[in-house]
């Protein structure tokens, strides 16, 4: 249907029956209380929105797999710990931004999603994210009760798992946490995208510093208003920098991203005690 938004020139795609009724749904997406999430589609971009305020995710019609959003980018930060990842969990789907990126450019990984929100999934083609292979699933279900009960032992995990309400409070707890922990490889890297209101977000840092020992760094991304927590499963665990810079450079050219910039931010961010002084901050 024609967008109904002002400031929206293109159109809004919906999963409703043939038949619906138009005129409510206008209303319902203009007064926010649309409940399901759904598409603004315009200038060559397609955004999916749980309200029209809230941009979950976007893709380039002309560049599906490119990552849009700089928190994206900065989330693939976690292959200067670990180059060659075999077991990659998301959690939270979106627009697949990161679920294309990294089936396309880590071929060895095996990579598993899991998506709360049936809706959310039912857009997976819009948005083309790639069917389900030997290497690449989505699962429908809660995070939480996921990790819980997970066999694998991912490298990676990504917590970017949100709905209209902000962060589930299933996967903002420490047993949450504990369980992800307890889910890693040894040498396995968490890396938690922090949105929303700055108190819940210095609980949520507090959880995953407590949880994983302190070893953990905060990056902030300026350009999207949030924070990137990048968790370590060996409390012990210490980044070599020298070689980490090294490494980066080479990676800027194989995957198109400015990994040098990530690492210089990343040692930054560790030297000078980011993550201590945001807590500290605030008591």
């Amino acid at each position: 249907m024609p967008s109904p938004f002002h400031e929206d020139r293109g159109t809004v795609r919906l999963i409703e029956p043939p038949d619906f009724d138009r005129a409510a749904i206008r209303r319902a997406l203009v007064t926010g209380t649309y409940a399901k999430p759904f598409i603004v589609e315009q200038d060559g971009a397609r955004s999916l929105h749980f309200s029209r305020d809230f941009v979950q995710s976007e893709m380039r019609i002309d560049d599906p797999y490119a990552l849009q959003f700089a928190y994206t980018r900065k989330t693939m930060g976690f292959l200067l710990f670990d180059e060659d990842p075999r077991e990659i969990l998301l959690l939270g789907l979106g627009g697949g931004s990161l679920a294309k990126y990294c089936h396309r450019h880590l071929p060895a990984a095996r990579i598993t999603v899991v998506e709360i929100d049936p809706w959310v999934v039912a857009f997976r083609d819009e948005f083309r994210v790639p069917p389900d292979d030997p290497r690449f699933r989505v699962v429908l279900g809660d995070a939480a009760e996921f990790v819980a009960r997970c066999t694998e032992r991912p490298d990676v995990v990504v917590m970017d798992a949100f709905d209209r309400a902000g962060l589930a409070p299933t996967v903002a707890s420490r047993e949450f946490y504990a369980d992800v922990r307890d889910a890693m490889a040894r040498r396995g890297v968490l890396v938690a995208n922090l949105v929303g209101e700055k108190a819940r977000r210095l609980e949520q840092l507090r959880t995953i510093r407590s949880v994983f020992g302190g070893n953990a760094i905060l990056v902030p991304v300026e350009e999207d208003g949030n924070e990137l927590a990048f968790a370590f499963r060996d409390p012990r665990f210490e980044p070599r920098w020298r070689r980490i810079a090294g490494q980066a450079r080479a990676m800027r050219e194989r995957y198109g991203l400015d990994f040098p910039r990530f690492a210089g931010r990343l040692e930054r961010s560790r030297k000078l005690g980011y993550l201590q002084r945001a807590l500290g901050s605030c008591g």
